[in-house]
């Protein structure tokens, strides 16, 4: 469906900023070596976009159930995972508004993610592609090229998704718990605040914190880059596969990122945890590790602990996921059309 060009090689390297005189002679002349380092480059830039446009379109349609998922994750106590009392407890305490805590800062998080990653990402595998010579990546290829994407967002995004964490569980905002808890206990309703909006939480982590605290939560996050290593491995075997028999469509696009992100979240879900409360830690907690928060996690409340918020993060991780493979393929189609008429019109 998308036209691959020849990524940039040692013998065959990205123009260097050094050489005005040689890009300038490239340009000129229009070498093969040129017009294949831009036409990649374009590409690139084209996947980006709609890797970004696309995870904005389904995390703004999926995001209430972020909320919480994100709240009961954080929640200490063993929070009732029953979906329908926490949207009401939620919707009591905060109104509708509530349930889209952080949108701001989560859209601005997954353009900003999404971009860096699929850019890295079909850099890293066009670049494999045309070292290893094959139109295919073998499994390892494409998890190996899924890592050093995962790896390369997730240090510049961090800061991003500890002030999104933040402003969605809104921990600080009350004493009382977050989500409903197993007892049920009646209590009453805490007092409304203005919601915190994604400039002053970050100069609140940074005032209170200090900068440091803007990347708590590296070392999960890092372990978690397997997450869509699994999913877009498990993903572009399936579509493989299906493209033996056909074109592939958005709608298999669909059903085909759900079912890698369905794997993946699953497998991965307790570095998640440990990950958001990693976020809202304070104090002492802020200098736990993440083996020791798994195992205090464990100890405090059992292995249940670790899946606090599952159900609701599953129905998100998939339907985002889902709608985002549909999206950017029919993005991608869209940017990749204008393109054309640009330069034809040029």
């Amino acid at each position: 469906m998308s036209y691959k060009s020849p990524a940039p090689t040692p013998s065959n390297p990205l123009p260097a900023s050094t050489e005005p005189q040689a890009q300038a002679q490239n340009a000129a002349t229009g070498s093969p070596s040129a017009q294949a380092v831009a036409a990649q480059q374009s590409d690139n830039v084209a996947h980006a976009l709609a890797g970004a446009g696309g995870g904005l379109l389904s995390m703004a349609l999926t995001y209430p159930l972020i909320t919480l998922s994100t709240r009961a994750q954080v929640e200490s106590k063993k929070a009732d995972t029953n979906v329908v009392q926490a949207i009401k407890r939620i919707l009591e305490r905060e109104g509708l508004g509530g349930l889209y805590a952080g949108l701001e800062s989560a859209l601005f998080g997954i353009t900003v993610t999404n971009f860096v990653y699929y850019y890295w990402y079909e850099f890293t595998r066009a670049y494999f592609t045309r070292t290893m010579q094959r139109s295919r990546l073998s499994t390892l290829e494409s998890m190996a090229a899924g890592a050093i994407a995962g790896s390369a967002t997730v240090l510049i995004t961090n800061p991003i998704w500890v002030v999104n964490t933040r402003m969605t569980a809104r921990k600080e905002e009350t004493s009382e718990p977050v989500l409903p808890t197993k007892e049920g206990e009646a209590s009453a309703p805490a007092e409304k605040k203005k919601a915190p909006n994604t400039l002053s939480t970050f100069l609140k982590i940074i005032r209170e914190d200090g900068v440091t605290r803007l990347f708590a939560g590296v070392l999960p996050a890092l372990v978690l880059v397997v997450n869509p290593i699994l999913q877009y491995t498990i993903f572009e075997q399936l579509k493989q596969v299906l493209e033996k028999r056909r074109k592939v469509t958005a709608r298999d696009s669909f059903l085909l990122g759900a079912l890698g992100k369905l794997a993946a979240t699953s497998i991965t879900y307790p570095y998640i945890t440990v990950k958001s409360r990693a976020h809202v830690a304070t104090g002492a907690g802020s200098k736990e590790g993440m083996t020791a928060s798994l195992k205090r996690i464990v100890r405090e409340e059992g292995v249940a602990g670790l899946y606090g918020g599952i159900g609701p993060k599953v129905t998100q991780s998939v339907l985002t996921a889902a709608f985002l493979f549909a999206f950017k393929d029919i993005l991608y189609d869209a940017t990749v059309k204008a393109r054309r008429t640009i330069s034809k019109k040029a």
